[in-house]
């Protein structure tokens, strides 16, 4: 029976931070909790059995009343039942979601028209793959993509929407299935370097612009990422996109004599500007020995 309690108590923890963040006190929400194991109730019953003092759950069950919470179904004592969770707080979230389009819609009539030169963080992965579907689903033009499949993946639902409104994708993909992302004509998708391997610390990055207006960038394996739509940024951000592509292209008609050239995967020129640390993961990931780290191709003269 202990045991069973502890659970319970443990669950209830486990629920007061997200209570707390929909604006209920402590005391109410475990007045609200302990009608839902228990009702009908008095305040006496429900005080006793959750630990909350009495006059407390007095003051929480009228709150919670008056926010439709729980009902009181008699009199001579007075008893209590909660409202179903999936009723009341789909109430709440229809309730806020209404609230915040119409300030937001009211406040955007004194917001400064210019363009936000800040760079925000966004923490959390939750909110970062919201960000980043908001981003794509409210684009109009172009989306341009660089980012291991694994990701892209995650957003393919958004991305599908867009190349049906038309809009022109750019994927520059780590990962060998490019046709997975072609969901239209108007979706352009490459290997990153014609065969879609990630090298450098760069290339764990997941980047994203759209409209050329704003971009976003994160590290594929941290939750927090990087919104701007400061134009120097968001230039830049396109700019290395677009010279990937330009990369893609070339590898896929020329890669044979690239690689004649600078060895695989650009071996040389990666050689010349990696650190000594990202060296060493370029070695571990290619198998390519440290005696070839410094071999380079004589060209003709003339």
């Amino acid at each position: 029976m202990a045991a069973t309690a502890l659970t319970i108590d443990q669950k209830s923890e486990e629920f007061l931070h997200d209570f707390k963040r929909l604006g209920f006190s402590e005391y109410e929400a475990r007045v609200y909790m302990q009608l839902l194991r228990s009702s009908p109730a008095t305040a006496y019953e429900a005080a006793k059995a959750c630990g909350v003092p009495r006059p407390n759950t007095y003051n929480a069950l009228e709150t919670l009343t008056q926010r439709g919470a729980v009902m009181p179904i008699s009199e001579n004592p007075v008893r209590y039942v909660a409202t179903p969770p999936a009723r009341h707080f789909g109430a709440i979230s229809r309730q806020t979601n209404a609230v915040c389009e119409s300030l937001a819609l009211r406040l955007k009539e004194i917001e400064t028209p210019e363009d936000d030169p800040y760079v925000w963080n966004i923490r959390g992965a939750d909110l970062v793959r919201e960000k980043i579907d908001a981003l794509i689903d409210t684009s109009e033009s172009s989306i341009r993509i660089k980012a291991a499949d694994s990701i892209v993946r995650l957003h393919s639902d958004v991305l599908k929407r867009a190349a049906k409104r038309g809009v022109n994708i750019l994927i520059v993909l780590f990962g060998d299935d490019a046709d997975q992302f072609r969901f239209s004509k108007n979706c352009r998708v490459y290997l990153h370097e014609g065969n879609g391997v990630r090298m450098g610390d760069a290339d764990n990055l997941f980047t994203l612009t759209c409209d050329h207006l704003e971009m976003l960038t994160t590290s594929i394996d941290d939750t927090v990422a990087f919104h701007t739509r400061n134009k120097a940024v968001v230039r830049m951000a396109d700019t290395l996109i677009r010279h990937d592509f330009y990369m893609a292209e070339i590898f896929s008609r020329f890669g044979s004599q690239i690689d004649a050239a600078f060895g695989p995967h650009l071996q040389d020129l990666r050689m010349k500007t990696f650190s000594p640390e990202q060296q060493e993961t370029f070695v571990k990931r290619t198998g390519l020995k440290h005696s070839e780290q410094g071999r380079r191709t004589r060209r003709p003269r003339g």
